[in-house]
């Protein structure tokens, strides 16, 4: 600055510092730009020497002329179209989906990725789980169905700048579709972690908006991080503890919470349990049938039942309700000669029952066969399906398993794959007598009386440490706690042909045999308080020549809860309906 206005300045008196000249002439560099002083010309000629020594160099000349053409091709204007051949932008947001795309690819799901693919480009369509740009590369995790797999860009001839800053500035959740070579890598922050993909194309389906309201990273992690979070975050090893996505924060955004890993796993083993449930009875010869769910009259009987007006306001209006099961349609299938069915439906129960384990509507699933001689037959067919489940689960969903069990560890479901056990109703007294159980105000158990919750789980834990199982059967009920179409006991008729199914101390289950007699069932609905009247079609059924005939019905969100030894039913129920939850 001094020597600029040196320069500018009028002509100084003798004996001042002369101006730089050459040959008598000043001296400007290639910017027109004047050079005032012997060292800024030597470094002037320096960097222009550098430089044409670098533009004679071919191998530099054609870097420089790659680098453009990336930068001036790849870089989309605006949406880019992918109708049929591969489009000259390497990236951007593809116009909208509208079923007009004919462009051939093929794609795999995230969790095919492995070694075996290892130098194939595929194509996958996922989403942005976590992005990590920073300078010329970008990391990127990408989930699909909870499995994810590292995205890599790094800054090279055929990788622009521009595609990575691109990829770093997607929101999570973003869909993408991504065309990658597969490359073998170690990659223990993911599912699939012997591979990452080196993204070539990389195109925006549909952007998510920035702000979700719950992030999958905080609804994904064990309580035993967040509890040790909290105890660094006291301890001053941590600036903040982790945050606790409570279970209406998930229900309330339930489609967010299914693409926490864990859960989206979970729903995938109910479907898992009624697939099973379902290929079982098939094998043995079971036809499904649909049964109504608005019934004139209860099919349980008691107070648990959701009343409405049918066709209110209309001349055909009459009071109905949800079906708290499909029982006497199963029923009145077998005097149809169906010998054998079952269902998988909705089931409806008004409990006001505020516990980890009940809902007001849940998925049945129900059965029911003629049997020959001893409701036994029952329970022989009850061990064979449920069998088929607890393996099916075992041996086919692995991988799922492991993703459930790193954010809810539990132990594996123990069972016997031939015949398990079987204990009476007398049986299991006994056993709480003899470990010294009373009831909650202090009196002993009575043969008859029904157990609760918390005796029915001390029970489980004596049934495991004595028989070392999750899963046993106990029948031969008190008459007095079943329904009214239950068969009582010919020897005691205290007691009766029916059943009870456990799961890790807790029931999932309850069948028996069927009274196949007018004359008994109508008695007996007096007995259970039942109006024989609302249900005369049903009792009817029994008067044209009834098989004897013995079933059951099981909660299938509560059998998946049980399996994975969760301690909420709500987290294996889609969209849980309880007595506070209407919505979503």
């Amino acid at each position: 600055k001094e020597e600029k206005k040196k320069a500018a300045a009028p002509a100084e008196p003798e004996g001042e510092k002369e101006e730089f000249l050459i040959d008598g002439k000043p001296v400007f560099d290639d910017e027109g730009k004047r050079i005032t002083g012997k060292s800024a010309y030597k470094k002037y000629q320096k960097d222009k020497e550098k430089a044409a020594k670098k533009a004679a160099n071919p191998n530099i000349q054609a870097q420089q002329q790659q680098a453009a053409a990336a930068e001036s091709s790849d870089t989309p204007a605006g949406p880019v179209s992918y109708t049929k051949d591969e489009p000259k932008q390497m990236f951007g947001d593809l116009v909208m989906v509208q079923s007009n795309q004919a462009t051939g690819r093929t794609f795999l799901h995230v969790s095919q990725l492995n070694a075996e693919h290892a130098g194939q480009d595929v194509w996958i369509r996922t989403r942005v789980h976590t992005t990590r740009a920073k300078g010329s590369n970008c990391f990127l995790v990408m989930r699909s169905g909870g499995f994810t797999v590292q995205g890599t860009l790094f800054k090279s001839e055929e990788t622009s700048k521009d595609i990575i800053k691109f990829a770093g500035s997607l929101s999570k959740e973003t869909i993408i579709d991504v065309k990658g070579k597969v490359v073998k890598a170690d990659v223990k922050s993911c599912t699939q972690g012997d591979v990452e993909l080196a993204i070539q194309r990389l195109y925006v389906i549909s952007r998510a908006d920035v702000g979700l309201p719950l992030q999958i990273d905080d609804a994904s992690r064990s309580e035993a991080e967040i509890v040790e979070s909290e105890r660094k975050h006291a301890a001053g090893e941590m600036d903040g503890a982790y945050v606790r996505v409570g279970t209406d924060t998930r229900l309330d955004n339930r489609i967010i919470d299914m693409r926490v890993p864990a859960q989206n796993a979970i729903f995938r083993i109910s479907s898992a349990v009624g697939h099973y449930f379902r290929t079982a009875l098939l094998e043995k010869g079971f036809c499904e049938i649909h049964t109504p769910k608005i019934i004139a009259g209860a099919s349980e009987g008691g107070a648990e039942v959701f009343k409405l007006k049918y066709m209110e306001g209309t001349r055909y209006e009459q009071p109905a309700c949800l079906a708290q099961s499909p029982q006497l349609y199963k029923q009145m299938c077998i005097m149809g000669d169906m010998e054998r069915v079952f269902e998988v439906g909705p089931v409806f129960r008004a409990e006001n029952s505020h516990t980890g384990r009940h809902l007001t509507e849940f998925v049945g699933l129900d059965f029911e066969m003629e049997i020959k001689e001893s409701y036994t037959e029952a329970l022989d067919m009850t061990d064979f399906f449920m069998i088929k489940v607890f393996a099916g689960l075992t041996e086919n969903f692995k991988a799922e398993l492991e993703i459930i069990s790193q954010q809810y560890p539990f132990e594996p479901f123990l069972y016997n794959k031939e015949k398990n056990l079987r204990i009476t109703y007398p049986e299991g007294i006994q056993m709480l007598r003899d470990k010294g159980i009373l009831n909650e105000d202090g009196t002993p158990l009575e043969d008859t009386q029904d157990i609760s919750t918390t005796q029915e789980k001390a029970l489980g834990a004596l049934v495991k440490d004595k028989y070392q199982t999750d899963f046993y059967i106990m029948d031969r009920f008190p008459m007095d706690v079943r329904p009214f179409y239950t068969m009582p006991c010919e020897d005691d008729s205290r007691y009766s042909n029916s059943y009870d199914v456990f799961m890790r101390g807790q029931e999932i289950m309850s069948g028996a045999q069927r009274v196949h007699d007018a004359e008994l069932l109508k008695k007996q609905c007096i007995m259970k308080g039942v109006a024989p009247d609302e249900i005369k079609p049903y009792i009817d059924a029994f008067r044209y020549g009834a098989p004897p005939h013995a079933g059951g019905g099981i909660g299938l969100e509560r059998v998946v809860m049980l399996f994975l030894g969760l301690e909420n039913v709500r987290k294996t129920s889609i969209f849980p309906r309880d007595p506070q939850r209407l919505t979503p």
